[in-house]
This record gives C-alpha cells, structure tokens and sequence, in this order.
C-alpha cells in the first residue's frame, strides 16, 4: 500500500495526525480529510462491494452522491451502517468497516453472483419467485431477507442524544459554495437575518475544490456579521408549505466520544421568508464498460481531491469527458506533478484550447476499462480504431445535472433545457429562488454574480430594498457539452446505477418489456433507489430512456423528488421523543391542585389525571367516590376537566365549516351559546362528540375527547385543506394553554358567584351559555360555560393554563362554607351513567347517532355533511341494531361488570343468542345498587324486558332488567335550575 498524499498543498493540517483503521488495519490521516480522502491518500482503492454482484467498487465522488464508499462506522450502540465515506469528517480513533463482503473485502465469495448475472437481469425476482408458489413462505423470502440490505444495524440501545429546534430567518441560503455566500454575504452586508447551511464541514463548495483564495476573505467576513448564522455539516433535507425547511445538523458526528451534554445530531425547522437555493450540481458519470472498476472517479471529486486534500488519484490518469471540467482537471493534476496520458473527448472538435502535456484525443470514447480490485488500463475508439492506454486512474464527466430535488418536493416538476443538456428547477416558485450551478450556470464568476443579485432581489420581496449585491452580474457563455447517454460497443458491464447494480442493458429489457416509462423503469430496474436516490444515475437512466424510446428526455421526464434529500437517521427524527420521553406523560394545569388535595392519579392516554380523592378512614377507592358522588348530588364538587381537547376555530367562514363537519347545525348558533355536536366519519359511524361553543361571529371554541384531540385537528385540517380549500377557515390546539375545571352540584352558582363578575344567574346565564367573564374583581379573565357532563347544575371555568392552581385554590375556599369537595374521573364516570351521558365506550366505531339516540340531532335540511350520504344505508337503519338502553339488576344486591353480555331472558348463553353488551357499568350510591349502558338489539323497544348479564369470562350470571339509559332526573330539572 503506497502513498498517495503530495508533498505540499491542499487545505489539510499537516501539523496533526489522526489515527484510525479500516477493516481493522491502523492508518493515518489529517485534519480536513474525509474517510475516503484518507483512504485514497493511503493508497486504498478498494472500499467496497457493489449490492447485487458483489463487484469490488472504489471512491467516485467526493460528496453526498456517493454510491460505492459505504461503510459502517462506530462499534456498540454508536454503529451506523451505509455511512458516506466521502461525507465522513474523519476524526480520532474512528473505525470503519467494510459492507457486504463476506469472509473479506478482498475475497469476498458473493462474487460468483457476477458469473450468475445472465440469470440476474432486470426484473428477474418478478419472473423467478412466483413458482412453486409453496417456497415462497419457506425457501425464497427467507433467503431474499438474508441478502436484502447492505449494512448490518446494532442491536444495542444508542448512547447519544438528539434533539430538535425551531428557528427563523430573512434569508435562508441553501448550499455554501460560490453563489451561496454570494447570497448570503449580500444580505448579511443588509442586515438581514441570514441562516447558511451547507452539507460539507467546511464552506466553500466548489471553491474547495479550486483551492480559491478569494475564499478566506469571504468567510472571514462572513463571520464577522453578527446577523448571519453559518451551519457546515448541516443537510436541508426537505421543503415543506409556509416555507419551512427540514434540515439535520451533524453536531457531534466528528467525534469518537461525544459530548453527553450535547446532541449528536439536531433536527432544524427553519421557517424563512425567502429562501435561495445553491446547492450546486451534480458532475455525471459516463456509462462505458467497467465504468465502476476502483480508480475510475468523477473528473470533479478528482480535483476536489486534489487541490483540497492534496491527493493523487493515481500515477497515471486518463481523463474522459464531454465538456471543460475535464480540461481543468487535466491541467490542475499535470500542475501538481501527476502524469495525465490522455484527454479523451467525445466531441469531434473541442473549443477548449489545451496547452498541457497531455494528448487530446477528439471524437473518440473510452469503451472499456479493465481491472478488477484496480484499474490497470483503458480501452479508447478513435477515428482511427481501437488503442489500450495504461492508466490506474480514470478521471470522467458527462456533464453537470443541477441540484434541483429541494425545489421539487412541493409538487413541481423539473423542465428540460436542450441548452444545458440537463433539468432545470422550476422558476417563480414562492418563497424559492435558485442560483449559480443550480440554475445552470458553471463558472465562477458567473454564480458569485448570480448569488450576490438574487439575493438582494429576494430581500426586496421582503421589503429590504436598495441591497447593493456583493459581487458584480457576469453573463456566461454556456461552454459547449453534447450529452453522451450510453456508448456502444463495450464488452464490460457498463453501469447507470452504482448503488443497485443496474446497467445499460437492464434498462434497454425494461424498454423491450414494456416498462419504459420512467415510473415503471425504475421500480423494474430498481434503478435510482436506495440511499443515494439516484443522484447519479437519475439523468443518464432518462437519456438512455429517451434514447431508446426515440424521445426526448423532456419526453420521459423525471421521478418524483420527494424528502429527504440524503438519508436521515431515526435519532434526527426522533429527537428527545425516546424511552420514557417517547410518549411522555403529560400534567394538566392542575395537576399540583389535585395532589395536594390528595388525589390518586392514574394513566389516561398521555395524561395522568386525578381518578378520585381519599379521605381518612375511607379504606377503599369506592367509599372515595360514592362519597364524591353524594356530596355533589347534594352539595358541589370540582373536577379537573383540562385534559379535554380544546380546538379555536377561527375564520369568515368558520360557522359553515362546523355545518359540514358536524351533522346537527351550527350555522345558526348565536353568540354566546354552546352546542352539543356529533362528528360522523364518511361511513355515517360516529368520529367523536363534544360541545362547541360560539364566542364571536368568526371564532369557535371546539372541544373534544381527550384521546381524540389530536387526530379531530388532523381531521379538521384535512377537510379544510382537501375537501374544502375555499372556506376561509383557521385552526390552533389550545388544549394546554387552558386550565378547565367542571363545577357542579346544587350550591354550584352560590360558589362561583363569589370570583365571577358577572351575573351568572339562570335568566341571565341560562344553559347552554358560553361567554368570556371577569374574574376577581376584574383581575383575571376566563371563559365560562354552562354545561354539564353529571346531570347538576354545573358550569365550566376555563383559565390561563398558569392560573389554573389558583383559581381552584379560590373556588375550593369560597366553597368550603358549602361544603364543596374535589371529584376525580371515577366520580365523573358514576354521574354521567347515571345521566346516561355516552362517551366513546359507546361511541366505539360501530354506531350512529340513531343507535345512541340522537336521530333527532342529524340535519334533515343542511345541503350536506360529512357521513350524509352513506348514513341511510339500509344497514344503518335497520330496526334490530343495537342501540343504547339502560340496564340494572333485579336484585339491587346484585351486580355485573362491563363487556357482559345481554342474553334474552332463559336464552342459553350462545353466540347466536347475543343481543348485545354491556358498555359502561358502575355502581349507583345515588340509586344504591349497579347500573349500567347496554348496546341492544331492539334496545328502546324492549325497556322493562327481562334479560340475563352474562359474564363469561368469570362464569358470572345476573338477572337484570332493560331500562332508560337516564336514571337521574329523567326531566333535566337540575340542569335549568
């Protein structure tokens, strides 16, 4: 293994060594390398194997399009497979580990699928695993899961941290190479807020790979404004509405024992007024025989290599291209002493003017390279015929695709541009400008140009006008580059994918089989897949595509782009959201007034609520509750209600929204009025109850089931973004900014009259009311309502989330005098039974507003609601559906469970015989024995029927009786008291 590091150069620190091993061999390298610029400065060619055939694979690029350098690094908890060795920061004691090999990288015994490869084709799992259909399950899935992936993840729990932050911008710059700081210090020079983020660890892109000394100037100015942000190691990852940006900041990925006060990765969501988008462009590859042979690599990594590593790629290179970069990799490698054989250009007549040493070879094409873990020559078609020419190192370009997936992941498609032989973004997306080499442009000076104007165009947008650009507008002549998609006449697998093994003539199959289109060819192919995406293989598969189909690329088009740009690790995504923190246990507002009133608090979802409050000498948890019960039928009582999902429902159109979503009205709601509502899925079933209340023309205050509050927003969102995007209407969760307590009981207007202003008696705050109200003597404000979940007269008070305790403190000593108690969720669940109040032990996905009783609450006059029309199905209006009925036992000492099962009266206990279950069940101190819910065939029917409560699970039988669900004030005297 020789050196390949020159002598001097580059943009590493030669002063420090860094100690790490590959395959478990101790090598060196510098501050500044990656993985792979250490590896190849090391003389390591070979670095992996490719995913079908096994064939050995070396470094092609220098960044995030990388298909072959995959590793995996770190031991333990810290392994990461399918790491980029070429976006790797390399750092002390870093082991990396070769992937997909098997005993060694150097003799790896997967290789005899490269002599099986007739049989592998394109498709070939379509066509081989259908029959005999019995060895699916047994022979080929097992084997199939075996060979799928390329790394091997650990099982050990990760060690390190992750989190995720929010933050906000004027102007975010995408990419930090020559049009992004450009960008970023035109608007930094403004005084805009400016945030850069940019994937490598150093800024500069391809000025990097110059070696350009306008560089320093530009960064250290950059860091001297204090507006401006600069993120290195940082991959914007995707584009989403409102111009927010999805972006992973490797924190601490650079280090062998991280900081564990510190994230190792960090999840941004940036929301930016104006974004612009200068990642750059990706150099392509040219697809020949053994274009993937270890020493064949993109002419532009080559000098990114060379100038800011200082490495040779070889001692003997030939470069291939179509274009200039060639050219200026041709010269920069015979300007640092390394021996360049030929200048192979497909163009019969290059303009570029050559005065280096190397031969120029017009017209002609490397068909073949030849080598197996190294090259060792290539085979060039001239005018004149075939010649070999000795070479370790093959330098290629086929031209420049610009980086354009970002501006895509909203939905809008790539446009085609004969003049760049590439796809362009889109232009005039809000929010979204491109710039430099992402829009086309190639040199220098013209993206420096093109960053600096577009960013002071895009802060004018925003209202930053007169910028003066830092750099000067320069037109480009576009350099000539006749696109060469496939070259014939190869006697090597020339390869389009990399990463997946997929070659010329898989694709030529997938034309020939019908699956042209570039949808179907890639899922026929499996090109553009895995994790590079097909960054580079994409446009080559398109041309060859177009080729042969006899089309234009524009013709066949281009995938979808979706998120995320590179792979993202579960940690980013996850953040602090692991362990006990995965669903962290929420507490209301309230949460201190319940424990130091001596509640016993249980699991609710993600909540812990206060499930009932013991007092001395009551021995069990039902002495608490029969006790809480009675004293609010007779006094009052305070329940923490704050975990009840809470919706504002903003917007002109809001009232007409709440129509469709709900299938009683609520377009005619007055202000000040609450309303009990029933949301239906499409099928007509029941989604969710609650009450909405009307606290201005245009703003609703919804609330919903505590387990359902998040998934009725998402259902609320979709249906004004999707069903119907022309109703002006707004939503926000509120749940956690409000304290909620439930008042009840026949002292309970007494009570909260002594901290309300206003005057909330029967005539002038009637049932049903919802209004804002002055607290204290017009010290606080809050919202009450008169409504009522136990069947008393009761109100609910709602607060500022951090006046909660408070202000239950004051109703606890104003009600002390009337012998208020605190209830929990047992007592509240006893009342609304015996008021026959539903919740979604009721509502379980299987009934209607009929089946519950509210038949009379579905519009017969709205034009249309949300589950309308399949609401009168026959099925849902049969007559022997189970609908809600109460049931008790005929012997009050007796008692039933919940989920027992209603037999008819003498009926054997049969599947056949079921006429429903019980749904809810408690014990009534009120009534002094168990009642319960029942959903029942025939249900309101066959009230004072006989039946039996069968518990088979304990073997329990019970006599009981059919009854109203309403056991407690049956004419709602209390509630309008």
């Amino acid at each position: 293994m020789s050196s390949y590091r020159l002598s001097s150069g580059g943009r590493i620190d030669r002063s420090r060594t860094i100690d790490f091993t590959f395959d478990g061999t101790d090598l060196q390298g510098h501050p500044g390398d990656t993985l792979a610029s250490a590896l190849l400065a090391n003389g390591v060619q070979l670095v992996g194997r490719s995913f079908k055939y096994h064939r050995p694979r070396g470094v092609l690029t220098a960044g995030a399009a990388e298909p072959n350098a995959l590793v995996t690094t770190g031991t333990g908890g810290r392994t990461e497979a399918n790491c980029r060795a070429t976006m790797i920061e390399l750092y002390e004691r870093l082991a990396a580990r070769s992937q997909n090999r098997w005993p060694s990288l150097a003799f790896d015994v997967g290789a005899v699928n490269g002599l099986l490869s007739p049989f592998l084709s394109a498709g070939f799992y379509y066509k081989t695993f259908m029959w005999p259909a019995a060895f699916w399950e047994k022979v080929y899935e097992p084997l199939i899961r075996r060979a799928a992936g390329l790394g091997r993840a650990s099982y050990e729990k990760d060690p390190d941290s992750y989190e995720k932050c929010w933050t906000h911008c004027d102007l975010l710059v995408i990419g930090g190479g020559p049009a992004g700081l450009a960008a970023a210090l035109t608007a930094g020079r403004a005084g805009a807020r400016v945030l850069l983020a940019d994937e490598g660890f150093a800024l500069g892109g391809g000025l990097l790979a110059e070696n350009d000394p306008a560089l320093d100037g530009i960064m250290n100015e950059l860091k001297s404004l204090p507006n401006v942000q600069c993120l290195p190691r940082t991959t914007v990852i995707g584009w989403y509405d409102d111009n927010v940006f999805g972006a992973v900041e490797r924190v601490q990925k650079h280090m062998a024992a991280p900081d564990p006060r510190r994230p190792v990765e960090r999840l941004w969501r940036i929301i930016a007024k104006q974004a612009i988008l200068a990642a750059g462009a990706e150099e392509r590859p040219l697809v020949f025989g053994g274009n993937d042979v270890p020493g064949v690599m993109m002419a532009g990594a080559m000098r990114s290599y060379l100038n800011r590593q200082a490495i040779a790629p070889g001692k003997r290179t030939v470069v291939f291209t179509t274009n200039s970069s060639g050219y200026r990799t041709a010269a920069d490698l015979e300007a640092a002493g390394v021996e360049v054989a030929a200048i192979v250009d497909s163009r019969s007549s290059a303009e570029e003017s050559w005065s280096g040493r190397a031969q120029v070879l017009t017209g002609a094409r490397v068909i073949d390279a030849h080598g197996g873990k190294q090259l060792r020559r290539v085979t060039v078609a001239t005018s004149s015929g075939h010649r070999d020419i000795e070479a370790d190192a093959l330098a290629m370009s086929g031209g420049w695709s610009p980086i354009v997936h970002l501006a895509c992941h909203r939905g809008a498609k790539p446009v085609w541009s004969e003049k760049h032989a590439a796809f362009l973004a889109p232009e005039k997306q809000e929010g979204l400008t491109i710039a430099g080499a992402a829009a086309g442009l190639a040199s220098t000076e013209a993206c420096l140009g093109d960053g600096a104007r577009k960013a002071a165009e895009a802060l004018q947008v925003i209202g930053i006008a007169g910028v003066e650009p830092a750099f000067a507008s320069l037109q480009e002549t576009s350099p000539t580059s006749a696109p060469l998609w496939s070259i014939k006449g190869a006697r090597g697998k020339a390869f389009v994918d990399y990463q997946n093994d997929v070659h010329l003539k898989d694709l030529g199959l997938a034309v020939r089989e019908g699956y042209g289109d570039v949808e179907l060819a890639k899922r026929y192919t499996t090109n553009g897949m895995a994790t590079d995406q097909g960054k580079l293989s994409n446009i080559n598969a398109i041309g060859i595509l177009a080729e042969a189909r006899g089309v234009s690329p524009a013709d066949v088009g281009t995938t979808t782009f979706r998120p995320f740009y590179t792979p993202v690790s579960f940690g980013a995504l996850t953040g602090t959201s692991r362990a006990k923190h995965f669903q962290p246990a929420r507490k209301s507002p309230l949460h201190e007034w319940a424990r130091k009133n001596g509640a016993i608090f249980v699991e609710t979802g993600l909540w812990y609520r206060s499930s009932w409050f013991p007092r001395e000498n009551e021995k069990t948890w039902r002495e608490s509750v029969d006790r809480e019960v009675l004293n609010i039928r007779k006094n009052a009582g305070i329940c923490d209600v704050s975990t009840l999902g809470k919706i504002e429902i903003f917007g002109k159109d809001a009232a007409t929204f709440l129509d469709r979503i709900y299938c009683n009205g609520f377009a005619k709601l007055p202000v000040g009025k609450a309303r009990y509502g029933i949301m239906l899925r499409e099928d007509g079933m029941i989604y969710d109850d609650g009450t909405t209340s009307r606290l201005a023309e245009d703003h609703f205050f919804m609330t919903t089931t505590t387990a359902l509050a998040a998934g009725v927003l998402t259902h609320l969102e979709f249906c004004a973004q999707t069903l119907w995007p022309e109703l002006e209407v707004y939503f926000a969760s509120s749940t956690d900014q409000w304290a909620q307590m439930a008042v009840a009981g026949p002292r309970s207007r007494t009570i909260l009259s002594e901290i309300v202003d206003e005057d909330i008696s029967d005539a002038a705050f009637p049932f049903m009311s919802a209004r804002t109200v002055s607290l204290f003597g017009g010290k606080l404000e809050g919202r009450l309502f008169r409504i009522s979940f136990s069947g008393e007269l009761a109100y609910e008070l709602g607060v500022p989330a951090a006046y909660g305790e408070f202000v239950a403190d004051a109703i606890m000593q104003a009600g002390r005098k009337h012998e208020i108690c605190a209830y929990g969720a047992e007592a509240l669940g006893v009342m609304r039974i015996e008021k026959g109040h539903v919740t979604h032990a009721e509502i379980n996905g299987t009934v209607t507003p009929g089946d519950l009783g509210f038949a009379r609450m579905v519009s017969t006059t709205k034009a249309d609601f949300i589950g309308k029309a399949m609401l009168v199905r026959e099925g849902l209006q049969a007559a022997d559906r189970p609908r809600l009925v109460g049931v008790k036992p005929l012997d009050p000492a007796a008692s039933f469970r919940t989920g027992a099962h209603i037999l008819a009266d003498g009926a054997a206990a049969t599947l056949e015989n079921d006429q429903g279950y019980v749904t809810s069940s408690a014990f009534s101190p009120s009534l002094g024995h168990t009642i319960g819910l029942a959903l029942v065939k025939n249900g309101p029917e066959r009230i004072g029927e006989k039946v039996l409560i069968w518990n088979g699970l304990r073997n329990e039988y019970t006599e009981g009786q059919l009854c109203s669900p309403v056991f407690i004030d049956p004419e709602n005297e209390k509630l309008h008291a």
